[in-house]
């Protein structure tokens, strides 16, 4: 499970199996049992939720988006793209 960053104790990260054939990118975010998933492309936007509320998506939403380079720059190279 490749870890791409953390943030205020949030784990953003993907697994290294993320479908066959391969999804989009995308990134989960983990908290104790908390998690969520945000595609990244074509656009940033929630794919689930279990457990966060609305203020923590919206942080999430804000911070993926300054780290979008990084998470596609990870993402790609993870999965040789």
């Amino acid at each position: 499970m490749p870890k791409v960053f953390s943030w205020r104790g949030y784990r953003f990260h993907f697994f290294s199996n993320e479908g066959d054939p391969l999804e989009n990118c995308h990134i989960h975010v983990q908290k104790g049992n908390n998690r969520a998933k945000f595609w990244i492309e074509p656009y940033i936007s929630l794919a689930y939720n279990y457990g966060y509320n609305s203020k923590e998506l919206n942080a999430f939403h804000k911070i993926i988006k300054e780290k979008e380079e990084l998470i596609r720059s990870k993402w790609n190279e993870y999965f040789n793209i």
